[in-house]
């Protein structure tokens, strides 16, 4: 695309860092703008109309232009637009936002630090591990455990977690202490012959090794997002999450949850930990939270790990932590109306009733010949591309199947995810199955467009 001079798109490349892009092709083919949104639509300067088929990042849960939370903006700017909560300050939007996650939490929680983004508090949450086990005299556990392919963020902590390699790449990542168990992929990380239980005991056995092998006396906390996003949109495997809290209650290791994209309805219940019996002792949370209208992030802690976090402030003096936006009065409001309409319009029950025509349009595209896997819970999931299904051969990178998918898809009006080898759906938690339909109507002449285009340039031999 060629961007016409003095364009806003021209603009755009003079002025403009964009993250998750490569910078020196985006200075070519400049950017694509997007001006308004209602429902599960957006729409691009030129009018053009899309269904945002990942509700922007895995985040607008309630939509575009819901104008219940518009409302509690406007109002919380009137009444008061800023204020912080350093110091015993605070204020009634995050006293009420904080009531209301601990009483939907799915496990008993006690106290709510407020954040900006996800990564802010996973960042958080790994201060706050360190923090308490120097409080409780446990100095040498300072460990953190992730899993390859995991996202749980980009500051330099929260970037650490992530087992992504790309986000490691060039920037001098992971930090000390930081640690990666398996992929728990059982699609592309199974053995032939493997079970799915026998798939998961064995990532469990892995685990337990790597803390064996790095001393139980120094691991302090496992982390796992419910479902993988990200990495794949990836599910765990039969069994995965029972073996892996046995195995981080054999070592006395913390268990923590990623919440951020399976917050709040997404895996058709309120938290991604309730559908896969998840019993962390703290949660993050974010996007959802506000239905992305205004930054904010949460950090749940239960009681054992909130009388450390205060033992020890009173030692140094005070919890020497927390961001001028913590808990900033107007995203709180917005996150605390978001929850209450959740509640008001049971969003839950609405996605539990469309949950399974979502599923079953998704999982129609196994039989796809460009279709490997299919794989997904709720109103999330993903469709992994192969160039040979009996082998699971992936295209080779250079090809950038996924990437033409997205083009066509673009082109058919859905704004969706490409990842390296699959692309993912996470729609508006509102999308009815009328509009269920109309998406994967539209996924279907995508991928009969980038068949045709693979078939034509013979991409399955050349990978």
């Amino acid at each position: 695309m060629k961007v016409r001079p003095n364009s806003d798109a021209a603009r755009d490349i003079a002025s403009y860092i964009h993250p998750y892009t490569n910078l020196l092709k985006h200075q070519e083919d400049g950017p694509v703008i997007i001006t308004t949104g209602k429902g599960i639509y957006v729409y691009d300067e030129d009018g053009k109309e899309y269904i945002e088929a990942l509700a922007g990042l895995w985040c607008t849960s309630l939509g575009f232009g819901e104008e219940e939370l518009i409302e509690a903006a406007i109002k919380q700017m009137r009444d008061l637009p800023t204020y912080h909560n350093f110091f015993s300050k605070s204020m009634l939007p995050g006293i009420g936002l904080a009531e209301k996650l601990i009483e939907m939490a799915p496990v008993p929680m006690s106290k709510v630090f407020f954040a900006n983004s996800g990564s802010e508090a996973n960042d958080t949450l790994i201060k706050i591990i360190w923090y308490i086990n120097n409080a409780t005299g446990r100095h040498k556990r300072k460990k953190i455990i992730s899993r390859h392919m995991a996202y749980h963020g980009i500051t330099i902590g929260a970037g650490s977690i992530t087992g992504i390699p790309a986000n490691h790449q060039a920037f001098d990542l992971p930090i000390p202490n930081i640690l990666h168990t398996e992929f728990p992929h059982y699609y592309r990380k199974g053995e032939p012959g493997e079970t799915e239980e026998e798939f998961s005991q064995r990532m469990a056995d892995s685990l337990e090794k790597l803390i064996v092998d790095s001393d139980p006396e120094t691991v302090a906390a496992f982390i796992a997002e419910p479902v993988m996003g990200a990495g794949g949109v990836v599910t765990p495997p039969k069994g995965y999450f029972e073996k892996i809290q046995a195995v981080l209650a054999k070592y006395d290791v913390m268990f923590l949850a990623d919440e951020v994209i399976t917050g709040f309805g997404r895996t058709g219940n309120m938290f991604g930990s309730q559908t896969y019996d998840l019993k962390p002792a703290a949660m993050t949370m974010a996007k959802a939270l506000s239905s992305a209208y205004l930054p904010i992030s949460a950090v749940m802690v239960n009681e054992e790990i909130f009388d450390a976090m205060a033992q020890e402030s009173n030692e140094v003096g005070l919890f020497a932590h927390g961001f001028t936006y913590s808990g900033h009065p107007v995203p709180s409001a917005v996150a605390l109306r978001t929850l209450e309409l959740y509640e008001e319009r049971d969003l839950l029950g609405h996605v539990r009733r469309v949950m399974p025509t979502f599923q079953k349009r998704l999982h129609a595209f196994a039989d796809h010949p460009l279709v490997g896997e299919v794989r997904g819970v709720g109103l999330i999931g993903a469709i992994e591309f192969v160039a040979e299904k009996e082998t699971k051969r992936q295209f080779d990178a250079t090809h950038a199947v996924t990437q033409y998918w997205l083009k066509r898809a673009n082109e058919y009006g859905v704004m969706t995810r490409a990842m390296p080898h699959a692309i993912g759906f996470c729609p508006p938690l509102i999308i009815t199955e009328d509009e269920i339909n109309d998406l994967f109507d539209r996924v279907e002449k995508a991928f009969s467009d980038t068949e045709e285009w693979v078939s034509s340039n013979a991409l399955r031999t050349a990978a």
